[in-house]
């Protein structure tokens, strides 16, 4: 288990409609990763996780930030788009992180999942905005900490 830092006391909201819509793109969200799409000029990949409460398989469409040559691993933000609390994926993959799998338009792929902290964290972070600047305003609207999850791809 992984443990997550604690909620913000202030933060984002995303409106109800706004929620819904989101969701229910579920399926064009997974064609754009399969057609190599990007947001905010990153490749987008599909998170698999089980649900922490339900035991359910959760799919969940995220930005991802390549680290280094290898492309055996990578980053991903649990932003929430600046909201006080952590998505729902970062707490599903925080409570079972052995499994975890990743789909990057080449087949899906179980992966390891680690937190990054301290200064390892917040040089990804530093890296984060400079590739794409949206994730800056973020810190302007919420006070926690915005984990950022190293996957690798098990061997």
């Amino acid at each position: 288990m992984i443990e997550l830092p604690p909620r913000g006391t202030y933060g984002a909201t995303t409106p109800k409609p706004v929620r819904w819509m989101m969701k229910s793109m579920g399926w064009s969200a997974k064609l754009m990763v399969r057609f190599g799409m990007k947001m905010q000029g990153r490749p987008l990949v599909v998170l698999n996780t089980v649900g922490a409460r339900t035991g359910k398989r959760r799919e969940t469409v995220l930005s991802w930030f390549d680290e280094g040559e290898t492309n055996r691993s990578g980053y991903v933000v649990a932003s929430n788009g600046g909201s006080a609390s952590h998505p729902g994926w970062a707490h599903n993959l925080a409570n079972n992180p052995d499994e975890v799998s990743l789909d990057r338009g080449d087949g899906e792929s179980a992966v390891d999942a680690q937190m990054l902290s301290g200064g390892e964290r917040q040089a990804v972070w530093d890296e984060v905005v400079e590739l794409a600047p949206g994730y800056g305003r973020y810190l302007e609207k919420t006070d926690r900490e915005i984990p950022i999850f190293r996957l690798s791809r098990s061997k």
